[in-house]
């Protein structure tokens, strides 16, 4: 789950000496970011600070894709920040890839979402603010990073089944040559899709010892981090995550948060709200950020926000806004 109360960000350690290493001033970044010159040495930055030091990564290194596959093979693995420390040394690529996931919680602004369905797992990425996705640059960094790690881990050249991002990415030649398959472009996701027989493959980096002493610490880290958070902010999240194609219960959502339904409704009820409130918050959130978007036609829009057909989304949408759908996406898009 990717939670956070605060829009900190902690910096990637090894960052600015990764960037060093190409041959890219950190001051050079800060000023094409409009930053400070103190922001290089600070270990927290605003989300919008986060992605405007990516933007001008990308500004100054050019192609998209050769600053994509630069960064992505230059961190070396000793200077590698805990969390990542921690999937670098598991038993598998399933177990990296699911402590990856796991340990993404404590470092905004993205979560990794895991799929494994017949031959293929996919993993795709999601943003924390849905409003404000971030730059080309880092999605393609994170999706290659995560094929890099399976190449690190297991000593195989392995290659992807498919990467779909949802921009354009530079040179697409050099991305497909990187990731060893086809790479699509303005698709829906930001999207690795890897051979779900390499999942099993042992790490030669595993290292039992050093797992003992990181997992407590970064699992207590995790818990710490989710208590801080009310109850409502983590259902909604879940709820906005899982609306699609189908009916969403409180079981469900209970059973992610590894408790009973009973102990989750006590807890909102704590809180002054119910599940069935914070379904229609969800819903409503959603569907005004869908309709948003006008390559998004109103049937999908009911779909994606878990109605069955396209009259009971207007009827719902009407008690929430007072005018229909399509009125309401006139109006808001006319404003822009």
């Amino acid at each position: 789950m990717k939670l956070h109360s605060s829009d900190r960000i902690k910096m990637p350690l090894g960052f600015w000496a990764g960037l060093r290493q190409l041959g890219i001033s950190d001051h050079d970044v800060a000023r094409k970011a409009q930053l400070p010159l103190t922001m290089i040495t600070e270990p927290e930055v605003t989300g919008a600070q986060y992605f405007a030091i990516w933007q001008a990564y990308s500004d100054l290194i050019g192609d998209t894709a050769k600053g994509i596959i630069k960064l992505a093979t230059a961190f070396d693995t000793a200077k590698y920040p805990p969390t990542v420390l921690a999937t670098y040394h598991a038993r598998d690529y399933r177990d990296a890839l699911n402590r990856m996931a796991r340990y993404k919680q404590l470092c905004p602004p993205e979560s990794l979402r895991i799929t494994e369905e017949d031959e293929d797992c996919t993993i795709e990425l999601e943003w924390q603010d849905t409003e404000r996705p971030g730059p080309p640059m880092l999605v393609g960094i994170t999706l290659a990073f995560l094929l890099e790690l399976g190449r690190r881990g297991t000593g195989h050249p392995l290659t992807a089944k498919l990467v779909e991002f949802s921009h354009s990415m530079g040179d697409l030649q050099t991305l497909e040559a990187y990731f060893g398959c086809r790479i699509q472009i303005n698709a829906k996701h930001n999207r690795l899709t890897l051979h779900r027989r390499d999942l099993s493959r042992p790490f030669i980096s595993y290292n039992k010892e050093l797992l003992e002493i990181l997992t407590p610490f970064l699992d207590q880290s995790l818990d710490e981090q989710q208590r801080s958070l009310s109850m409502t902010e983590m259902v909604k999240w879940i709820m906005k995550r899982s609306l699609t194609g189908g009916r969403l219960n409180i079981q469900a959502v209970a059973k992610e948060l590894s408790m009973s339904d009973r102990t989750l409704q006590r807890r909102l009820n704590d809180e002054n709200t119910s599940f069935k409130e914070l379904m229609i918050q969800a819903r409503r959130e959603q569907a005004r950020e869908y309709l948003a978007d006008p390559s998004l036609d109103i049937k999908e829009v009911a779909y994606l926000i878990g109605y069955e057909d396209q009259n009971s989304f207007y009827r719902a949408f009407r008690l929430w806004e007072g005018v229909t759908p399509s009125k309401w996406r006139t109006q808001h898009l006319g404003a822009n």
